[in-house]
């Protein structure tokens, strides 16, 4: 079989456009972050407890809890007047109650630190912090972990930026 230059430039070209067909469908995907609890409620958790993106992906919460309803809601003045810990002019999200197998999806467009809690289970530590984007992108990167802003049990429950950002996700770890 003789390989003639158009054949070539067709097969490399539906070899681009599969590739690139699998980036866009890679990218539309949301990275699941998982709402979870022991049989009891003696644990509970979002896992990853932190989590790098890309701006402009999507993140779909999912209540994987079989005895608990859960949120996920953005630090944010908007919402109960708590603390602001998401980046200026990113707007702030509020799940509402999610039951077991219930889901909430957001795209987080702005660069920076959003970190997020479960209204009922906060006290007990159930937060979480996604890094969107990397430093230099623009956004606000400040971690806000001297702020003091928060209970320092709470405070405590966050994994660092640093961390976040060398391993892309971290497991929750109980």
């Amino acid at each position: 079989m003789i390989l003639t230059r158009r054949g070539a430039l067709a097969t490399g070209g539906g070899f681009a456009a599969s590739l690139l067909a699998a980036r866009v469908g890679f990218a539309a995907t949301a990275t699941e972050i998982a709402m979870r609890g022991t049989n009891y409620g003696g644990r509970i958790s979002f896992d990853p407890v932190g989590l790098w993106i890309e701006p402009g992906q999507s993140v779909r919460f999912v209540n994987r809890d079989g005895g608990n309803t859960h949120t996920s809601t953005a630090y944010c003045p908007d919402i109960d007047g708590r603390p602001l810990r998401i980046p200026s002019g990113a707007k702030g999200w509020d799940s509402d109650y999610l039951e077991p197998d219930q889901a909430f999806e957001i795209a987080l467009e702005v660069p920076g630190v959003y970190d997020f809690y479960c209204r009922p289970h906060e006290h007990a530590g159930m937060v979480g912090r996604i890094v969107v984007g990397r430093p230099g992108d623009g956004g606000q990167w400040q971690q806000n972990a001297e702020v003091g802003d928060l209970p320092p049990e709470i405070l405590a429950a966050f994994p660092t930026v640093d961390d976040i950002l060398s391993m892309g996700r971290i497991a929750v770890a109980w």
